[in-house]
């Protein structure tokens, strides 16, 4: 390892973007189709590997969603959980917010109780096992109805104990936030907090991301680096103190530069950026492997992987205390390595 890249493995940080379904190793995906008697499609973990070839959201959906036919039992759920949190340990996570999709199983057969009970099993072992502080995000899949997203936000009520917030996920295309208004209402009246994903270069992102801001009135924008091409609403994102959960590595599968330009300009504006790996199992990238990888591109330092692992605990939903506690850790951990932060 580089210096630069111990120090980033090495970095205290809250991951804010992360999609459990999308930590579905080959290795592991061969292991639950033979526990679960399920059929695959390729033999080899290279075939599987074969398969990611993403040019954009809608190639990389067509992947994605046929290999959860595997996750079938609580076991399955928390197994694959559990694997993630294992390599975000090694990755320099202490607190994982982490989306789970239970419109995916539910609508093949899956019940909601299964999905979550085993995902909440692995967020419970992580704490005590891992030192890792582990919360559940409900997202709802755009491309079902918004009737079916508030029956799922129904079930999950009786589960309200072990999620932190909702999100919104999947083809955006045709697919606006404004359809799910209700919902994201009646979830906050619920006490949940708000994120929706506005991906990169969609059609429509800048009013995408004006409705999620303005309108449904979100407490994070997953990806929505789309925003600097309309600098009052950057400053309205920047007045709020709004998180955007970045993704370098998977932004470099549908463009060249990986949007580091923009996310290293918000981030020189205030602007609470934070650096997430997506699908990791997909994109070949965890957390602070996108932390390396952006530096690179971007010729980031010490200092500025410091303040990205700062803007991760700033933007997480952690109560005040906690989030101070490990902001801290983060100025200890650099002022350690001879890093110096603006106070």
């Amino acid at each position: 390892m580089t210096d630069l890249t111990a120090f980033a493995f090495g970095l205290p940080k809250a991951e804010l973007h992360l999609h459990l379904e999308g930590t579905l190793e080959p290795e592991l995906k061969f292991a639950l189709a033979a526990r679960n008697g399920v059929a695959l499609a390729q033999q080899t973990v290279d075939e599987v590997r074969a398969t990611y070839d993403f040019t954009d959201l809608t190639s990389f959906l067509a992947v994605y969603y046929p290999a959860m036919e595997v996750l079938q039992t609580a076991d399955d759920f928390h197994d694959l959980a559990w694997a993630y949190l294992l390599r975000a340990k090694e990755q320099g996570v202490v607190h994982a917010e982490m989306f789970f999709d239970p419109q995916a199983h539910t609508s093949r057969g899956v019940p909601f109780s299964t999905v979550i009970g085993g995902y909440r099993r692995a967020a419970v072992r992580a704490q005590d096992e891992l030192g890792i502080s582990a919360e559940l995000i409900l997202c709802f899949l755009r491309d079902f109805s918004a009737e079916f997203a508030m029956a799922t936000l129904m079930e999950a009520l009786d589960y309200k104990q072990w999620i932190v917030g909702v999100g919104l996920d999947s083809d955006e295309r045709d697919n606006p936030p404004s359809l799910f208004a209700a919902v994201f209402a009646r979830a906050k009246a619920e006490g949940f907090f708000l994120t929706m994903h506005c991906d990169i270069d969609q059609v429509g992102s800048i009013d995408n991301i004006g409705a999620a801001v303005r309108d449904i009135r979100v407490d994070r924008i997953d990806h929505g680096t789309n925003i600097v091409e309309d600098p009052a609403l950057v400053a309205l994102a920047k007045e709020r103190g709004l998180g955007f959960t970045c993704c370098p590595v998977s932004n470099s599968f549908v463009t060249e530069q990986m949007k580091a330009d923009e996310i290293v300009a918000l981030m020189r504006e205030g602007v609470r950026v934070t650096i997430n790996s997506d699908d990791p199992a997909y994109f070949g990238a965890y957390v602070a492997d996108n932390y390396v990888a952006l530096a690179a591109q971007a010729g980031l330092d010490e200092a500025d992987l410091a303040q990205l692992a700062i803007n991760s605990f700033e933007a997480s939903w952690l109560t005040p205390a906690r989030r101070d506690a490990y902001v801290s850790a983060v100025r200890d951990y650099a002022a350690q390595h001879g890093v110096s932060l603006p106070a």
